[in-house]
């Protein structure tokens, strides 16, 4: 069984081993204190996004993309499994630290846990690869002891910066690739990226670098990371920051922008340290909002919604038909409502308790939701007592609605068998304002019931 599914997901290993290679390959092009140590290390975030979507069979491919990268570029076969043993190491802790402590694959969805992750994916694991490589390049003869710390810094800054701006991009690319964007933000979009990249062109770029070389012209991007985390989310946030990290990393290796210095590497250490504080603050700001859109979708939920049965309550169910008969005033297509009383009800109580009688209600309101169609409002008018809008409905096919949903509760299979009395009522035609609406499906209810009549009361 393990070999069976160790060849099914061969090519997809070997998918992961090549992209490891790729984009190791061009990592190491940036190495300047050593041959193996690069202050731009992608790898970190791709590896770590692997262990957290695919989980810890993947490591196969890691090994051997670390591995390949390294044995052709310095070093020695031994050095080279070291160094892949470490990288592979550095993944599955930080696997394990994220999944365990900062909520996996679910880590952006929350500012704590961002910080979390850029902590332990960004921070500890990472000092676990740069030690063991560094460790491994130094006794193979390859690394200047006295070098130690400057190469180790390079090393774990750049699997830092790979953890925490590219793990968040692959991950939240991978599970939703199609966001679901308003035709505001499809508008606004463009210019957002226009400013972005404008903006980061003039600080990084070599046309106007003697005028704003010695000046932090840099933070003039922050606001275009801001919009990007309030705006539109997670996806986006990200993306803006790979976006300035790209244009930032160009500008710097030929010389321009406040980054630049006499050493290329410092620059570079320089560059990401900025980048990795930016992808942090976007992260944490885009989690933000999204929590409190959250928070207020449930709170308008919970405004609207009857907490018993979770259909639309007595406030919703107003608004939906005054929604309706605004329509009819420029469409002139009627609707029809349904007004539906759970039979016998107070015998269910007193016979089998109230609980009983709770759950006949939630019968009757999963009823109503399987045969409603998205652009319905079922809701719960009151005690036993439901109520449907059916938009574009005329008298006819709302009486077929009524009898499909009589049937289906008669016909549910759960104890005690339920009945149903529904009476109906259509726009314009049995009354022009809710309460006459209401009122019509109310008497034609009783005539239904054969019960004596009685008068009408809207709720309180």
């Amino acid at each position: 069984m393990v070999r069976s599914r160790f060849i099914k997901d061969l090519p997809m290993l070997a998918a992961l081993t090549a992209a490891y290679y790729l984009a190791g390959k061009l990592g190491l092009k940036l190495a300047y204190v050593n041959a193996s140590a690069t202050a731009i290390w992608p790898c970190t975030g791709i590896a770590l996004a692997a262990f957290l979507f695919l989980g810890y069979r993947v490591w196969p491919a890691i090994l051997a993309g670390a591995f390949l990268v390294n044995v052709t570029t310095a070093g020695s076969v031994a050095t080279s499994v070291g160094i892949a043993t470490g990288n592979t190491m550095e993944g599955v802790i930080g696997c394990y630290l994220v999944s365990r402590f900062a909520a996996g694959q679910r880590a952006f969805e929350r500012a704590q846990d961002t910080f979390k992750f850029a902590f332990l994916a960004g921070m500890v694991s990472t000092a676990i690869s740069a030690t063991v490589g560094v460790t491994t390049l130094a006794v193979g003869g390859f690394a200047d002891w006295a070098r130690y710390g400057a190469i180790w810094t390079t090393w774990w800054l750049g699997d830092a910066v790979g953890a925490v701006l590219v793990t968040p991009f692959v991950l939240l690319w991978w599970e939703n690739p199609r966001p679901n964007w308003t035709r505001q933000q499809m508008v606004e979009l463009p210019f957002l990226f226009l400013g972005l990249i404008s903006t980061s062109w003039i600080v990084f770029g070599g046309h106007f670098h003697s005028a704003v070389r010695d000046y932090p012209f840099e933070y003039l991007c922050i606001p275009f990371l801001v919009w990007a985390a309030f705006r539109f989310g997670r996806h986006e946030a990200v993306t803006a920051v790979c976006a300035l990290a790209a244009i930032a990393a160009w500008g710097t290796l030929h010389g321009f922008g406040p980054f630049a210095r006499e050493f290329v590497n410092t620059s570079l250490l320089q560059l990401q340290t900025f980048v990795g504080i930016m992808a942090v603050t976007s992260l944490v700001l885009a989690a933000e909002v999204s929590a409190r859109k959250q928070a207020e979708e449930h709170a308008r939920q919970l405004a609207t919604s009857d907490a018993l049965t979770g259909l639309a309550n007595y406030r919703r169910l107003l608004d939906a038909l005054d929604q309706e008969i605004k329509r009819h005033g420029r469409t002139a297509k009627s609707f029809a409502v349904l007004l539906l009383d759970l039979d016998g009800l107070k015998k269910i109580n007193d016979a089998h308790g109230h609980t009983v009688g709770n759950r006949a209600l939630c019968r009757l309101a999963n009823v109503l939701e399987m045969h409603s169609r998205e652009i319905d409002t079922a809701a719960r008018y009151g005690g036993d007592e439901f109520v449907v809008v059916l938009p574009e409905t005329e008298s006819e096919a709302a009486q077929h609605v009524a009898e499909r949903v009589a049937g289906q509760l008669r016909s549910d299979g759960e104890e005690p068998p339920l009945t149903v009395s529904v009476g109906t009522a259509v726009y314009p035609r049995d009354g022009r304002t809710i309460e006459e609406l209401l009122r019509a499906a109310d008497s034609a209810l009783y005539e239904k019931k054969g019960a004596s009549k009685k008068m009408f009361r809207l709720p309180t």
